[in-house]
């Protein structure tokens, strides 16, 4: 039996990807070598489910460091906006959070995957769950076939490559696709981590004595070892970690630090941390000044509590080396100074990140230079398409992955049913 499109992987792009092709009238066989569908998109945005972003598709380009612009002709067939239209149509009610991300009004990723699951079921797409593929053969005339591990061999027309990067492996994304898509002739760019800790070697980060602290609204920037100058920069909440940091920005600022050390083949890249980003160093030296000012006789230490978290503010001391018991009246101007300077560019030094399997995005994959972006299918093999992780296309959390996710599945699946109709319209 030969099968119209066989979609390898269960994550959000080969479930979206499935549920296309099936509405647009092909036979669809899913093969995932997990028991459950959808672990990904489960766990994604902490349980709750970040299913997209409502900002426009400039904004959420910008949000996508790793070939953002490729989305274009994808958003072209199914935006963030038809992601939520179609969530909605099948019951899930969408709710707008901070940062235009979207999530369901109940809170509950799951009822997300079961939405999706049940759309499968109506559309009668076949599902073969704990199926590992072994190796699959391109043939001429879009006549394909899939190797499973147990020997079984399934002819089909269109394979949709859902199987994701090597990030979260847990899920089942252990990079099974890149010698799949590197025997069809494509190109897979280097693989890194994404969205991932930060790993750091100071004194003040190996001590501990800022782990578990948190800090709002403060920006975060890797900087140029040469040019001293900022290689990129995000403003947000982050996280000390007993290794390094972690957070929203912490994640965001990750690659450039990879990227830096390779590009200047160095062991470490500087990072600073602007406590007080709405301020110059002028306007913060006047407040602290001010702030001494309204108690000269008691310890500095005292005199500025909850200026910074509390937890932060012996560290700045001793940068500046001030003595915490030093009242305000024996601090010099230069001191304060100083104590300003620090504040707004708190020194780190980032020696690295976590390894691939701890970040939450793969960096890097079949190289888009080399699929049709309006179709998501290999300008290599005809009848092969690729959606998802797999691709080397990556953003940054916030709804970002998921929207790459969920447009790119459903433009392969649309084109992948779209070519079984080309032969008779001829």
């Amino acid at each position: 039996m030969m099968r119209d499109v066989i979609v390898i992987g269960g994550g959000p792009s080969g479930l979206m990807a499935s549920v296309a092709a099936a509405e647009n009238g092909a036979d669809v066989l899913l093969l995932d070598k997990g028991n459950k569908l959808g672990r990904k998109l489960a766990i994604s945005g902490g349980g709750r489910c970040n299913v997209t972003n409502r900002v426009d598709a400039a904004e959420i380009i910008k949000h996508i460091p790793g070939n953002g612009r490729f989305m274009y002709s994808p958003f072209s067939i199914f935006n963030n906006e038809d992601i939520i239209s179609f969530f909605e149509t099948l019951g899930i009610e969408l709710k707008e959070e901070d940062h235009g991300r979207m999530f369901p009004v109940n809170d509950k990723a799951i009822d997300v995957v079961r939405a999706l699951l049940n759309r499968m079921q109506q559309l009668e797409v076949e599902i073969w769950k704990k199926t590992e593929v072994k190796d699959l053969h391109f043939g001429k005339d879009s006549h394909h076939t899939v190797e499973l591990a147990d020997g079984e061999i399934i002819k089909c027309r269109n394979i949709i490559m859902a199987v994701g990067g090597k990030s979260v492996p847990h899920t089942g994304s252990t990079g099974d696709g890149y010698p799949w898509a590197e025997k069809a002739g494509h190109t897979i760019t280097e693989l890194y981590p994404t969205e991932v800790p930060i790993t750091m070697s100071d004194a003040h980060i190996k001590s501990k004595e800022l782990q578990g602290l948190s800090l709002r609204n403060v920006r975060l920037s890797v900087i140029d070892p040469k040019k001293k100058k900022a290689v990129k920069t995000h403003q947000g909440d982050m996280i000390f970690t007993h290794f390094g940091v972690s957070g929203p920005i912490g994640l965001r600022c990750s690659q450039y630090v990879l990227k830096t050390k390779k590009k200047y083949d160095v062991q470490e890249v500087p990072v600073e941390i602007d406590l007080f980003p709405e301020e110059n160093e002028e306007q913060l030296f006047q407040r602290l000044k001010k702030q001494l000012d309204a108690a000269p006789k008691k310890a500095v230490k005292n005199a500025l509590s909850g200026f910074v978290p509390e937890r932060m503010l012996p560290v700045c001391l001793r940068f500046a080396s001030i003595a915490p018991d030093n009242t305000g009246t024996e601090l010099a101007h230069d001191k304060l100074r100083t104590l300003s300077r620090i504040m707004k560019h708190f020194s780190l030094t980032a020696d690295g990140t976590l390894s691939i399997d701890k970040a939450f995005v793969t960096g890097g994959g079949v190289s888009v230079k080399e699929v049709y972006p309006k179709r998501m299918e290999s300008r290599l093999v005809e009848g092969l398409f690729f959606c998802g992780e797999v691709m080397d296309l990556h953003g940054y959390t916030g709804g970002y992955n998921i929207t790459v996710a969920f447009s790119t599945g459903y433009t392969a699946g649309q084109a992948a049913a779209g070519r079984l109709k080309e032969p008779e319209q001829l």
